[in-house]
Parts: C-alpha cells; sequence; structure tokens
C-alpha cells in the first residue's frame, strides 16, 4: 500500500495530472491512497483506471461524467467508480480531493455509486493519505486499510446520480434545465417543444434515462442547487430560484433526497 500527498501544490497541470495516473496505473500495490488540490475549472479528460476508484470530495464540488450520466460530488460524498469505467471530471469550485484506489478483487463494483463518507471513512481516507509523513509503521497501515475497505461496504449510498439521454434533442432539454431548473417545468411543455405527444414524450423520457420526468426533474433542481449552497448563498434564493414556492416545499424533496434538512446538511459538512 503506497500514498502520494500533493495537497500542498498551489496549481495543477494537465501533465501532472496523467503523470500520477501512470503511477496508479503502473504500481502494483493493493491499495493506493492520493491526495490532492484541484483549482476551480479544472478538467480532467476522459480516462479510466485499472484500479476501482473511491474519489472522494473533502472540500469543494466536483461533476464526474460517463458515457450513461453526471454525478455531482459534494463535500463529504464520494464516487465510487468501476475498474474500467471511462469518465471525465470538472471541478465547479476549487476541490480538496482524497481518492482510494483498490484493486478490483477487493472490491466487487459493477456501476458507479455516489457514496456519503462516514466521519470514520474520511478519517481513514485521511491517515492512508498521509502515511508517509506520519511514518506509519506497515502493521499500522494494513489495520487501516482492512478497516477502510469494510467501512466503504457500509457507507450509505445517495441519489445524486443523473441519468442522461442519449438522445440528442431529449438531452438539449436536459442540458438547458440544469442551467435554468424549474420545479414546476410541465411534461406537456417538453413534448411540445420536440413535436411529440405527451404519452409517447413519456416513453422516450423513461427509455432514455430509466426514470420518470417528474422523479428526474426533482433530483435535478437538488443536483443544480448543491453547488450554490456549498457555495454559501442563502436556501431562500436557491429555493426559489428552482421554482419551488417555499422553503418547505424544498426542503421535504431535499430531505427526501439527502437525508436531512439543507441547512443541517450544510452544517455537518461544514463540521
Amino acid at each position: 500500500m503506497r500514498a502520494i500527498d500533493l495537497t500542498r501544490q498551489d496549481s495543477l497541470s494537465e501533465k501532472e495530472h496523467f503523470d500520477s495516473l501512470s503511477w496508479i496505473e503502473s504500481a502494483e500495490d493493493l491499495v493506493l491512497a492520493l491526495g490532492r488540490i484541484y483549482p476551480a475549472g479544472f478538467r480532467v479528460p476522459a480516462h479510466s483506471h485499472g484500479k476501482t476508484q473511491l474519489w472522494s470530495a473533502r472540500r469543494g464540488v466536483v461533476v464526474v461524467s460517463t458515457a450513461g450520466g453526471r454525478w455531482m460530488l459534494p463535500p463529504g460524498h464520494g464516487l465510487l467508480i468501476p475498474a474500467g469505467l471511462e469518465h471525465s471530471t470538472e471541478m465547479i469550485s476549487e476541490v480538496h480531493m482524497h481518492s482510494i484506489y483498490v484493486d478490483p478483487s477487493l472490491i466487487d463494483q459493477h456501476g458507479p455509486r455516489v457514496l456519503e463518507v462516514t466521519p470514520l471513512g474520511g478519517s481513514l481516507i485521511e491517515e492512508l493519505v498521509q502515511s508517509d509523513e506520519k511514518q506509519l509503521t506497515a502493521r499500522r497501515k494494513r489495520l487501516i486499510m482492512e478497516l477502510l475497505l469494510d467501512e466503504i461496504g457500509q457507507l450509505p449510498e445517495r441519489p445524486l446520480g443523473l441519468p442522461f439521454p442519449g438522445d440528442p434533442r431529449l438531452g438539449r432539454l436536459c442540458r438547458h434545465f440544469l442551467k435554468s431548473p424549474d420545479a414546476n417545468a410541465g411534461i406537456d411543455d417538453w413534448a411540445r417543444d420536440l413535436g411529440m405527444s405527451r404519452r409517447s414524450f413519456t416513453r422516450l423520457f423513461r427509455a432514455e434515462t430509466g426514470v420518470s420526468f417528474v422523479t428526474w426533474r426533482q433530483q435535478a433542481c437538488i443536483f443544480a442547487s448543491l453547488p450554490r449552497l456549498a457555495e454559501g448563498e442563502p436556501i431562500t434564493n436557491v429555493a426559489l430560484d428552482a421554482g419551488y414556492e417555499n422553503i418547505a416545499a424544498f426542503t421535504t424533496m431535499f430531505r427526501r433526497m439527502l437525508g436531512s434538512a439543507p441547512s443541517s446538511y450544510l452544517k455537518s459538512r461544514a463540521a
């Protein structure tokens, strides 16, 4: 097990990023730990790993994209990415990242999942990232690794994945919606824009995304609100801009998706 801590860097070039990817791919260790700071706006082109990756955002907001969808990672969450899955990333704000790369034989993962990183999980990851600096013994590293692998299996899954349709016409509407979310957007308006009947539209939408239009709309509204909330914007402003009539309605949907009210969620993330 090896670790590399690059979190003291003030900036990061694409070359430096891919140099670290080469290090990850060439290492024979079963578990690798990586810490890094990405500047706001930094993009990582599509790539894949030979190891299963837990991409964890300790601070800031990142979007990870695959051919099948986009996953937004607010602070305190991680994306479990199967080995071999091609993905790209975009830093919405400055992001403090901790990643764990695990031999696929140790984690059987077939699809991306957004997980809430528990305090224990976060502490264990940080210990591995800083293992060389702290001069941890081989025995302690092994114990931390074993406990972390067990903890990853217990991390609660959060519905922060947002499937995107392959149909270019539908994709255009979905991307526009993310830029200007509206909790009251109607099926009839979208169907009319595409020149389709309501019934044909609902069938197409479910076939392309795997969920109903209403479910996708609810998830997209919360999806679009997370970066603004993470940057400290008032909950009232975010809720009203997303088309909710009041904070109570926004809070109800937020709690249904993330398990707590926006204020409690933000406090726990800050802590």
